[in-house]
């Protein structure tokens, strides 16, 4: 079952579409990022419909006001430069108004087979990092990302390392995922 958003943000508004697009046809275009999901989305607005960059829009199964229909998935190639700012911005924002649900991953990342851990998929955490994070966990887990930091010495920064693997996952499209699917 595909999980869909019913709000999306807009992370860049196009009002006359691509720029250098070989249609004559130049429709607007909304590129944004589902709210809960987190799926970067290209959506067709409702022909004068006024759209502002961070706005939140309706794109679920009801009437939409501003939204006409979901185009489908947002390639990365195709975002602008102002949707990738936003993005970096979505995200950051989203891990810190989330911490809990992140601090439970690193409380409960597995194995992923007997070469590779969870927890090394996260930029600059390798093997030291993953085996002193999972020491620590088994004695007390953790209630925070300041919590990690105090008790692990040299650990990179958790939130950074987990936005950044948002980031990748959305932009990238690693053969591995543990954050959007």
């Amino acid at each position: 079952m595909i999980k869909k958003d019913d709000y999306a943000l807009v992370l860049d508004y196009l009002a006359n579409g691509y720029p250098m697009s070989l249609s004559r046809d130049m429709k607007s275009v909304v590129q944004a990022i589902g709210v809960t999901h987190l799926a970067l989305l290209e959506l067709a607005p409702i022909r004068g419909a006024q759209i502002d960059i961070k706005e939140k829009v309706y794109i679920g199964p009801d009437r939409r006001d501003k939204i006409y229909y979901i185009i489908g998935r947002l390639r990365a190639d195709k975002m602008t430069e102002t949707a990738k700012i936003q993005l970096h911005e979505f995200v950051e924002n989203h891990v810190g108004e989330h911490e809990q649900e992140f601090v439970t991953f690193f409380n409960t990342a597995q194995a992923i087979n007997t070469r590779l851990h969870q927890l090394e998929l996260l930029p600059g955490f390798g093997r030291k990092h993953t085996q002193e994070l999972l020491n620590e966990r088994n004695q007390k887990t953790f209630e925070s990302f300041e919590e990690m930091k105090q008790r692990i010495k040299n650990i990179p920064d958790p939130k950074k390392a987990i936005e950044k693997r948002i980031i990748e996952e959305l932009l990238e499209n690693p053969r591995q995922r543990l954050f959007i699917m």
